[in-house]
């Protein structure tokens, strides 16, 4: 019976070997093929003569993926499984998929082998690393103690990391100047499913933290799934800066369209153009109030000539402004009123009794400098 080109000092392996239906392998940490069972070497002799190292049996579009997936396995304590296409007895490369671990006594590699197309559907593990592999994430889990068994992602190296570089050790002393990731442990170590969004190795992760129960009920450990999220996060601050450089460009078009000018000793103006809405026409009254405090202004113009069209609602701020201005202890004057407005205006039934207006800005200067005069002459 041929089970290999060496002897086994195990002879419980190679009886397994011997009777086990299965494409099993016994390999060096290199990858060479050491002991095989019989299915396998059905399937693949004469190609096992001499012990062919697995990668120098792959596809050559199939070698980088395999010699990847024999580091992460390497590194790792956790099973491994990969797929290739294995250059079998006929000649031809026969699509394999293949679940291998280390063995922690003698550090030997222990796989088998099936036909990747016997399956029926889809290998969830094959679609999981598929994930792990592609997108900017880590897989990780500790156990109720803190300490990790298992950390693999192709995130990891975003951060600098190794897979499989925690197993082992413990969060809490790899993490103790970090208390709010430690928090999000303890908490799911407590029962919690918990969400979080830290920076973390100068990347930023969003996390899901899920805890694992016995059939008791008591949770044994923590499955964390955390993603990179660091391009959203650049592009939230570019959008950030974006909406402040358009606000900052809104409030000096604000300001442009609707300066207030000293255009004498204690006369305003403040002459408004375009459309007058209900938010405009509120900043303009505590801006322009405001002003009025400010310089001790005896006279306030608002000038309307720019203004084709008010709705009722800026019609009724447009005289409470000027009764606001009266209570300053200054006197609001209107110039400029359009047909249109004036119309709103009456079809409203303000009061404009008390309200100085003027056909014009001339006009309402010239009302100022003569009341002016009037005042120091009384």
């Amino acid at each position: 019976m041929t089970l290999g080109n060496g002897q086994s000092s195990n002879t419980s392996l190679e009886s397994l070997l011997a009777a086990s239906p299965e494409m099993l392998f016994v390999a060096d940490v290199g990858g060479t093929l050491l002991r095989w069972s019989h299915p396998l070497a059905r399937a693949l002799s004469p190609r096992l003569t001499g012990g062919a190292p697995l990668v120098d049996l792959a596809h050559p579009e199939d070698r980088g993926p395999v010699l990847e997936a024999w580091s992460r396995l390497l590194e790792m304590a956790e099973p491994v499984r990969f797929d290739a296409r294995l250059l079998d007895a006929a000649g031809e490369h026969r699509p394999l998929s293949c679940l291998a671990c280390r063995s922690p006594g003698d550090g030997m590699i222990h796989g088998s082998l099936r036909d990747a197309t016997a399956a029926p559907g889809p290998d969830p593990w094959r679609l999981l690393r598929a994930v792990i592999d592609r997108i900017p994430l880590c897989l990780w889990a500790v156990d109720r103690n803190g300490t990790f068994w298992y950390h693999d992602g192709s995130g990891l190296a975003v951060a600098g990391l190794r897979r499989g570089q925690f197993v082992g050790a413990s969060v809490f002393e790899l993490y103790a100047e970090r208390p709010e990731l430690l928090q999000s442990v303890r908490e799911a170590l407590a029962g919690a499913t918990v969400r979080s969004s830290l920076e973390v190795h100068g990347v930023h992760w969003r996390s899901w933290l899920l805890p694992q129960r016995d059939e008791a009920g008591d949770v044994v450990s923590v499955i964390g799934f955390t993603l990179d999220v660091s391009e959203t996060k650049r592009v939230e601050r570019e959008l950030r800066v974006q909406l402040e450089r358009v606000e900052q460009q809104q409030q000096v078009i604000r300001d442009l369209s609707t300066p207030i000018i000293e255009v004498w000793d204690g006369v305003l103006t403040l002459p408004m153009v375009g459309m007058v809405d209900t938010i405009r026409t509120a900043e303009v009254m505590e801006n322009l109030l405001t002003r009025i405090v400010e310089t001790g202004a005896r006279f306030a113009i608002l000038d309307l000539t720019g203004v084709e069209v008010v709705d009722t609602k800026v019609a009724s701020h447009l005289i409470s402004l000027a009764s606001a201005i009266r209570l300053l202890g200054a006197e609001g004057i209107i110039t400029g009123i359009k047909p249109t407005v004036a119309q709103t205006m009456v079809a409203l039934g303000l009061d404009l009794t008390s309200i100085v207006t003027r056909a014009n800005l001339r006009a309402g200067l010239k009302y100022c400098i003569q009341r002016a005069k009037a005042d120091r002459a009384g």
